[in-house]
């Protein structure tokens, strides 16, 4: 279901990904985090935020993206937070 601000399922439908292969998204966000480097991006209370730029592959070709991490301040672990075309 679309979300009313921020949706990025039909940019994310440009290279195929959909409801359907949720797996093929979550491998396809990691993948440019193990060959572009990190970049610290900004801190606050709740952590360090690091931005990585680079291709994501889906199904049906790649899109150019930045994707945004969080190392969280109370536990020191990774996630992700969001991710957005790059222009």
């Amino acid at each position: 279901m679309p979300r009313p601000e921020d949706d990025k399922s039909k940019f994310l439908a440009q290279a195929g990904f959909t409801q359907e292969n949720p797996d093929q998204l979550k491998q396809a966000i990691l993948s440019p985090v193990q060959t572009y480097d990190a970049v610290s991006d900004r801190q606050d209370k709740y952590g360090t935020y690091y931005r990585v730029e680079g291709p994501i592959l889906g199904p049906q070709g790649a899109l150019l993206v930045v994707t945004v991490w969080i190392e969280r301040a109370k536990d020191n672990i990774i996630q992700f937070v969001t991710l957005k075309p790059k222009r």
